[in-house]
């Protein structure tokens, strides 16, 4: 009976001691004593401690779903500037219950406590940023790009198809025992992963950037477009567009005390299906006058001028960049993720360019900046209310998204906060942070009053932001992050888009600048 208890004991720690070398051996592994590079291993180790600590989380979700229902207490703070939001124009993510919820990330890997999506939704949010009231424009890129503009539309729904899916591809990497765990969670993170080790927050604070001032330049587009609307439906009355933008910011002012977007949300729906319903009422009216068309006036050649312009235009129709990753977190299925980018982006691109034709062949060139301002005065008046409702509605969403990265970027408590938080202890918004938010309120009315010109906007905000955080950064950040792992051919679309994008946001940011002053001084005269 001792022999054979020795013989146990002596078993267990021979299993212990070669477990132990196994461990230490890896360990070597990992610190570079085999093929692997240091920054290779130190990769791989950090791959199976967030694969450690995700599949942890799965079943922590798993017990407290057996238990009690859970709330956000103990989630940890969302990435710097993760957001989720569409840009105005549909039904937000998923909501939650919390502040941090309605816009952050709410958790590592898009937040388990989350109820998932399908790819059908995850498409509708999709379809609802790149679908949205900025397709009024379109037509007037036409008027000065021709045919090129048409393909254009096309060229830039492949682009932010493909450039979507790469900025997806950066959240993964590869541990050592070749499966693909996703160890990044948002375009920040990514951003950061990239300027690693010297700058690891730089990343983050450009796109941060990038994201507010296209957040506040939507803010400020949906301010422009509502008092250019109502100021084309009642040319009769005597108020100014400037003075129905001051009307129109008056009713945005409840906006600064919004603590999250659930009343909003419920006005989404409604407020994208009310948008295409407006959109098959001037594609029917366009189609009534089919024999009016005029084919002989869509050009093959450019206004050299005026045509960068209508770039940015279309690449600021296409942005839906920032929120990817967070919505891929989010699904049931995210190996559906492909798929759903493909069918949202050639719906996209078929609907964009049949709109864009057809309004365009209607007026040919009388065609004007928002596209419902060409429609007889009796129906005029009733799209555009309906247009500016949308417009109001849709305001909130990306004020609150810009409101939200602004406090955890500067006035978030921690050491890494710029200035005081905006929240007291007990959660309630402080009176200067009330104060900030009217300020952010009051600025996007000073910008659409001096600057009321929606299409230059429009190809400012997409020569500046969009083709950045659409084109230019996406594929940075594949050949930064992926470079060992890409095929030729992958090398060079990122390349070929990188530079193309390049091209087109500096001229498309020269000539709409130049444009702008252009107007300024213009009405600075009248």
């Amino acid at each position: 009976m001792a022999t054979l208890l020795r013989s146990k004991l002596s078993n267990v720690a021979t299993t212990v001691s070669n477990k132990s070398q196994a461990k230490v051996s890896g360990m070597f592994a990992r610190m570079g004593f085999q093929a692997a590079t240091d920054e290779e291993a130190v990769g791989f180790a950090h791959c199976d401690d967030l694969d450690f600590e995700h599949r942890q989380g799965l079943q922590m979700d798993i017990l407290k779903t057996e238990g009690e229902p859970c709330g956000d207490e103990g989630a940890e703070p969302p990435v710097e500037g993760d957001i989720h939001y569409q840009r105005g124009d549909g039904a937000p993510l998923p909501p939650s219950g919390s502040k941090d919820q309605a816009v952050g990330a709410g958790g590592e890997f898009g937040g388990h406590d989350k109820p998932k999506i399908t790819a059908w939704e995850a498409g509708w949010n999709v379809t609802n940023a790149i679908q949205g009231m900025f397709v009024l424009g379109l037509p007037y890129a036409i008027l000065h790009g021709g045919y090129l503009g048409l393909f254009l539309i096309i060229f830039a729904a492949v682009v932010c198809c493909y450039t979507g899916k790469i900025l997806i591809a950066c959240l993964y990497e590869e541990n050592e025992d070749g499966e693909v765990v996703r160890v990044r969670d948002s375009y920040v993170a990514i951003a950061n992963a990239c300027c690693a080790p010297r700058f690891p927050t730089l990343g983050g604070r450009v796109v941060n950037v990038a994201q507010i001032i296209e957040l506040v330049m939507t803010c400020i587009l949906y301010v422009v477009v509502s008092g250019n609307l109502m100021y084309n439906s009642f040319p009769g009355l005597p108020v100014s567009q400037k003075s129905w933008s001051i009307i129109a910011t008056a009713m945005l002012l409840p906006c600064a005390f919004l603590k999250n977007l659930k009343a909003v949300s419920k006005f989404s729906l409604l407020c994208t299906l009310a948008h295409f319903v407006i959109n098959i009422l001037v594609i029917a009216y366009c189609l009534s006058r089919a024999r009016d068309w005029a084919w002989e006036k869509v050009k093959f050649y450019i206004d050299v001028k005026k045509f960068p312009i209508s770039i940015g235009i279309i690449v600021f129709s296409y942005t839906s960049q920032i929120f990817l990753p967070s919505l891929e977190g989010n699904m049931q299925q995210p190996s559906e993720f492909h798929c759903m980018m493909n069918w949202t982006h050639i719906a996209a691109c078929v609907l964009k360019g049949l709109f864009a034709l057809v309004a365009y062949l209607t007026w040919a060139d009388e065609t004007k900046e928002v596209i419902t301002d060409n429609l007889p005065g009796s129906i005029r008046a009733v799209v555009n209310i309906f247009l500016v409702a949308k417009a109001l509605l849709s305001y909130p969403l990306p004020f609150f998204a810009a409101v939200e990265v602004l406090e955890k970027s500067l006035f978030q408590e921690g050491s890494r906060a710029f200035f005081p938080a905006c929240y007291g202890g007990d959660g309630r918004l402080k009176s200067w942070g009330l104060t900030l938010r009217c300020a952010l309120v009051v600025f996007t009315l000073l910008m659409a009053i001096y600057v009321p010109h929606f299409a230059l906007l429009m190809g400012l905000t997409g020569s500046l932001t969009g083709a950045g955080l659409c084109f230019l950064l996406p594929s940075l950040f594949h050949l930064r992050l992926l470079w060992r792992k890409l095929l030729w051919h992958q090398v060079f679309f990122d390349v070929a888009i990188f530079v193309i994008g390049g091209i087109c946001s500096v001229s498309g940011f020269v000539h709409s600048l130049e444009g702008l002053i252009e107007a300024y001084g213009t009405n600075a005269e009248d």
